[in-house]
């Protein structure tokens, strides 16, 4: 085989793959796309994850499927995500918990938050909020320090151990120095059911999961964390303002792949995506559970992710709390 003979195979060869891999960007998907959700049904994460997947499948035509999947705080559908084929056809709705969190917390997880995922976009942020039972006495920020410095302290609901709420409670425990006592659920469906029926006295995680109950008087918005008072819930005094100065946390959600999966399906993920998220119908609905829609490349939203993947390292590190599973 002469030399022109070869390059000529070669040039085809290369254009035949090219082909190819047009053809195959352009049929995705052609069957469903799980998408798993790390908490049960009820909670933040849940809300965010149906309103965006369903719209999502509404605007493309694309077959969705919701999985919840909780447990560990999370950690159980992350893990699933980063061992996952890389095919575009498995994503999972990760946040600051389970993301940011987790591999710091944890000492036997199998994934890497930067390293085992790639990023497709950033969906929202929403403050952390605490509520109490409509008929508990904790109605204010000075309650529950008060509350907790008695000898019986104050049972802090969280949706899980290693999520932020837990994170938060001890940042908070810190400089309030009270007694408290976290409680972990798998989500925060069954943490909110036992603040209402008295087992704990409050809970803490996205406004968004607390939003319902709150309009409807079973729940009090107590405070929110971050450190200005919420726009659509002026009300809620903030921990910072009140007894706990320099407290500033919020919750950020966004949807990731498995670590090689096609750029041109990321891309493509994330183009229907800010399509989502710039819907009129989603920014309302959005806005009445307290959360801010986020949007942006893939790109903006890894290198954020990497950012604030050392931000929380450094502070769980330096709150030493590690956990065993």
């Amino acid at each position: 085989m002469n030399t022109l003979t070869r390059l000529a195979q070669l040039a085809l060869t290369a254009a035949l793959a090219t082909v190819s891999f047009a053809a195959a960007a352009q049929a995705y998907p052609d069957k469903p796309i799980k998408i798993l959700v790390p908490f049960p049904p009820g909670g933040g994460t849940d809300f965010v994850s149906r309103l965006v997947g369903i719209k999502l499948g509404e605007l493309t035509g694309w077959q969705i499927v919701l999985e919840n999947r909780p447990g560990a705080g999370g950690n159980l559908a992350i893990e699933a995500a980063s061992k996952a084929p890389s095919d575009g056809y498995t994503f999972v709705m990760g946040q600051t918990d389970n993301m940011m969190l987790g591999p710091w917390l944890y000492t036997n997880l199998s994934y890497d938050s930067v390293k085992s995922f790639a990023p497709v976009v950033q969906l929202s942020v929403t403050p952390a909020a605490i509520g109490s039972a409509s008929s508990s006495a904790l109605k204010t920020p000075q309650d529950l320090v008060a509350q907790g410095k008695t000898a019986a302290g104050l049972r802090w609901a969280t949706a899980g151990a290693g999520t932020l709420g837990h994170l938060i409670g001890e940042d908070f425990k810190k400089r309030t120095e009270i007694n408290l006592l976290q409680v972990p659920y798998k989500g925060a469906s069954p943490a909110v059911t036992d603040v209402m029926g008295g087992q704990v006295d409050v809970y803490i995680g996205t406004l968004t999961s607390l939003v319902a109950l709150m309009k409807s008087g079973r729940l009090t918005g107590v405070a929110v964390t971050t450190a200005k008072r919420s726009a659509d819930f002026p009300d809620i005094p903030t921990l910072d303002e009140s007894v706990a100065k320099g407290m500033d946390f919020s919750i950020w959600m966004g949807m990731f792949a498995p670590a090689g999966t096609s750029p041109t399906i990321i891309a493509q993920v994330n183009k229907e995506m800010n399509r989502v998220l710039q819907s009129p119908d989603i920014i309302a609905k959005f806005q009445a559970g307290g959360v801010a829609a986020a949007g942006g490349t893939s790109q903006a939203f890894a290198e954020f992710v990497k950012a604030d993947y050392a931000k929380w390292g450094a502070l769980v590190k330096a709150s030493g709390i590690k956990l065993t599973d």
